[in-house]
């Protein structure tokens, strides 16, 4: 095996242990973002239907804009694996099979719940609807962050405003979606969808296999290309164009409440490319340090790499817990006039939407942050947090508490720089998040 080679093997290793999840709770950033859009706010209630009842009335035409999905990800994702043919989508009028077939043509987990419900925004009463268990919305077995998440059950034929449906939808892809999908994940569904060994990402761990799909390495130095030119392996964009294209069709055929929640679906890649996290393999590690790093690991010296795993995933860590935080506490406390609320519910400019937003220019834009966002967290969260290698974030006894622990930290407007810094990432979805609903909606207008 080439220095090359066994470099390739390291940035593998250095992609394994940081988190995957680019947002906490994507519902946070999605309510401010789609209630302040008219045309979200403001659609007619719809009606709520089953996934089966869906995809069994709508089959023929399944059919064929399926194939035409092929044809497109074929054509414009370069390192796009294709689709078995023996995974294509047929209509054959079968209710029993057609969830199954549905799941193993757009290669998501077979076992995903996808059943109707809704999750409440922090401090909102459940009413009348019953409510649910994280087990009955999602396979996953790491359950733990959804601590204070509630989720309520919703019937076929209820009605629901779009909002909440769309709102709801773009977490969705954090409930398990896109877990075990590789050859290598010891799932029988990732054996058969043909994508290979995982790219890049721990292919043991639950999330970690999810990694490829909600992470865009785009923009790496040319030379970790020329190195390892698997961390390219990125499929949010597949997922971006394969539920825009879905929610379309669903909205022409007058199914609303699934052209909304193929909406949420689709967002929801959108705020993971927005996250610098997720658009740069290593922030705060340049090229040659990283190949330094590796070439003192392979001569039995794997001090400095292991401090820079620890260091990155305690970062990614803390970063996004404390957005959950800063939103919730304004949820909690009806602070319509939170910064954060502000710029997710600005109506600025917004640019028409083309395909190539989320390669060209969001994950750009992130990558491009990815640096000074690092240098940002190292200065102002406490030291044992962040720039400790030999601190795990996870075993930190008041990690659901940062805001406190900020105000309260040696360092003055510490959290006032972090919340400044997010506020600037933010941006991007409220931009992108708001072209992508209005595209879809434009076709059926």
């Amino acid at each position: 095996m080439t220095i090359f080679h066994r470099t390739s093997l390291f940035i593998l290793l250095l992609l394994v242990s940081s988190p995957v999840q680019a947002w906490e709770l994507h519902t946070l950033l999605a309510q401010p973002v789609f209630s302040s859009m008219e045309e979200v706010a403001y659609a007619d209630d719809v009606i709520v239907t089953s996934l089966e009842e869906f995809l069994i009335l709508a089959e023929l035409h399944l059919e064929e804009t399926l194939q035409k999905e092929e044809v497109w990800a074929r054509e414009h994702l370069e390192f796009y694996a294709p689709l078995p043919d023996s995974l294509a989508f047929h209509a054959n009028n079968n209710e029993n099979t057609v969830r199954q077939r549905f799941a193993k043509a757009i290669r998501i987990n077979p076992e995903s719940k996808l059943i109707s419900y809704f999750q409440l925004l922090p401090g909102a009463d459940a009413g009348a609807y019953p409510l649910l268990v994280p087990e009955d919305v999602t396979p996953l077995k790491e359950n733990d962050g959804f601590y204070n998440v509630v989720f309520v059950e919703l019937t076929p034929g209820d009605k629901i405003d779009p909002l909440s449906v769309l709102v709801s939808a773009n977490h969705e892809p954090d409930l398990g979606m896109d877990i075990g999908l590789y050859a290598n994940n010891d799932t029988e569904w990732g054996k058969m969808y043909g994508m290979g060994t995982q790219p890049f990402g721990d292919a043991k761990l639950e999330y970690g296999s999810q990694a490829p799909f909600h992470m865009g390495l785009y923009h790496e130095a040319v030379l970790i290309n020329m190195i390892a030119p698997f961390i390219r392996k990125c499929y949010p964009e597949y997922r971006i164009h394969l539920y825009k294209t879905l929610s379309e069709l669903a909205f022409s055929l007058g199914h609303d409440y699934w052209g909304w929640r193929f909406m949420g679906w689709g967002l929801h890649y959108l705020a993971d490319l927005v996250q610098p996290y997720h658009a740069q393999a290593l922030p705060g590690v340049g090229t040659l340090k990283m190949i330094l790093m590796n070439v003192m690991d392979l001569m039995g010296s794997s001090g400095m790499k292991d401090r820079a795993i620890r260091l990155v995933s305690n970062r990614h860590m803390a970063i996004e817990l404390l957005e959950r935080q800063l939103l919730e506490r304004a949820y909690l406390e009806n602070d319509s006039g939170y910064l954060h609320f502000q710029t997710l519910s600005s109506s600025g400019t917004v640019p028409h939407y083309m395909d190539m937003i989320p390669r060209e220019i969001i994950t750009k834009k992130s990558h491009s942050r990815a640096k000074r966002l690092d240098k940002i967290i190292a200065e102002n969260f406490p030291e044992q947090l962040v720039s400790d290698p030999q601190y795990q974030l996870g075993k930190f006894p008041q990690k659901n508490e940062l805001i406190d622990v900020l105000q309260n930290s040696e360092k003055p407007g510490a959290l006032e720089n972090l919340e400044l810094e997010l506020n600037d990432i933010l941006t991007e979805f409220s931009i992108y998040g708001r072209s992508y609903a209005r595209s879809i909606l434009s076709k059926n207008s």
